[in-house]
């Protein structure tokens, strides 16, 4: 158990059944309804109703911005619920500046948008429903992740 100790040092319980929750989630979404989870289509329909810009005023987006609303709502409503009744506080914080957390973000939505998908559009839907661009987006994505991982942990050391 000397590799899950240190690969997992608050345990790997919790990520097992955080994976088959949001697999069973998803899957329920496109079972009972037909419509696809991503997280990328969310943020565009969101600013659908903001922002008058043509891209965001597509069809696709209007059309879907008020589930996708509710969908993110319950995503984050059940992160808030988890972290006020389950989450060790004392291990839920980074050391990591402001400025990084903000790059990094706008790195991952830009990516998300280039990539025409993000990690849960394309890494639990795509690859649930046996897309192979998203096989091709998800393979992409975790070879980039390990690299600059790798490039970052030997820059910083």
């Amino acid at each position: 158990m000397i590799f899950s100790s240190n690969l997992f040092p608050l345990g790997w319980q919790h990520y097992l059944l955080g994976g088959l929750l949001i697999g069973a989630g998803t899957a329920l979404l496109f079972v009972l309804t037909g419509r696809i989870g991503g997280m990328s289509t969310v943020l565009s329909s969101t600013w659908s109703f903001v922002v008058q810009r043509p891209f965001f005023q597509q069809a696709q987006f209007v059309s879907s911005r008020a589930w996708r609303l509710v969908y993110a709502s319950g995503l984050i409503l059940g992160a808030l619920l988890w972290w006020l009744g389950f989450a060790d506080r004392a291990t839920q914080s980074t050391s990591v500046p402001v400025w990084q957390l903000l790059l990094g973000g706008f790195f991952v939505g830009y990516g998300a948008r280039l990539g025409k998908g993000c990690t849960s559009g394309h890494g639990i839907c795509g690859l649930g429903s046996l897309q192979w661009p998203s096989l091709l987006a998800v393979l992409t994505f975790m070879a980039t992740a390990f690299l600059t991982a790798n490039l970052m942990a030997r820059w910083l050391a």
